[in-house]
């Protein structure tokens, strides 16, 4: 388990920043050309997942979580006018419930994330395609006679 550092910390508060930002996007455009809104919408929170998670690691994720939900949230409320933005609708239940694609970024494998290089000659180097040979080419790497 990786220690707690200054720019760890720095890097997951900024991550509930951009929970924040990406709530508050998501909400804005989820309603908008049905499906594609909310498909926009919930992969930005994906996309976004991923950067905390490659970033921040599962604290910046959990914070990321946190921050859109939360905005979510309070633009779920009635408006002033007793409008709301996040309606009580299919689309809208599925965009309240989405800071829970957060949480498919967890289960992406870790070694997506590493930032150990790749030995030639490892289970990891063979799933990246180091190693591999071509037909014509030599150890040496030009073109056999």
């Amino acid at each position: 388990m990786e220690m707690f550092t200054g720019r760890m910390i720095v890097r997951a508060v900024a991550m509930a920043g951009v929970g924040v930002v990406v709530g508050v996007l998501g909400t804005a455009v989820h309603r908008g050309y049905s499906p594609w809104g909310l498909v926009l919408a919930l992969a930005l929170v994906l996309s976004a997942a991923l950067l905390a998670r490659a970033w921040a690691g599962w604290l910046g994720m959990l914070l990321l979580a946190v921050g859109t939900f939360s905005s979510v949230s309070v633009l779920a409320g009635p408006g002033p006018a007793d409008d709301v933005l996040i309606a009580l609708q299919p689309v809208g239940m599925v965009w309240y419930a989405g800071a829970g694609v957060v949480f498919l970024a967890a289960l992406a494998p870790s070694r997506w994330f590493s930032d150990r290089p790749v030995e030639p000659g490892t289970r990891g180097a063979a799933e990246a395609g180091a190693g591999v040979s071509t037909p014509g080419m030599t150890d040496a790497g030009r073109t056999g006679a």
